[in-house]
């Protein structure tokens, strides 16, 4: 039996193939995921219902499972700010980089071949797609 919190087979078998600098997209329920998967992601859906399971829950899972230094969203129109943004940014932490693209920039960088796993949601929140790069595990006496 697992220890962590996270349990589910294939995204615990694509995250242990990944390492520092892949990149973990987790979709909202309106992303056209197959149609912009990269050569080398592994596509697991989860969007069993609109709204379960959401992206807030997906990325609390995978945070226990590898670290994070970098996220990207795709940029919002200018007179709106999604509230999911805030909520990912406490969630990452001040450690992570967070980057802002436009749209078709943006669903480009996720059909890279850097991406390994995308995690399609049931997450109906506008702007909800979040794209993660994984960082590297430090030792108790590494301070870099």
């Amino acid at each position: 039996m697992l220890k962590t919190r996270l349990i589910h087979p294939e995204i615990l078998a694509a995250l242990a193939a990944s390492g520092h600098f892949s990149q973990v997209f987790i979709a909202d329920g309106n992303f056209p995921v197959a149609g912009n998967r990269g050569p080398n992601a592994r596509v697991v859906h989860l969007n069993l219902v609109p709204g379960t399971v959401d992206a807030l829950t997906v990325l609390d899972a995978v945070l226990t499972a590898v670290p994070v230094q970098a996220a990207t969203v795709m940029e919002p129109p200018a007179d709106f700010t999604p509230p999911l943004f805030a909520l990912y940014r406490e969630k990452l932490g001040a450690n992570v980089a967070w980057t802002q693209m436009e749209r078709w920039a943006f669903y480009e960088k996720i059909a890279s071949p850097r991406t390994t796993l995308m995690i399609a949601t049931g997450e109906q929140r506008r702007f909800a797609n979040l794209l993660l790069e994984v960082g590297v595990v430090r030792l108790a006496q590494e301070s870099f």
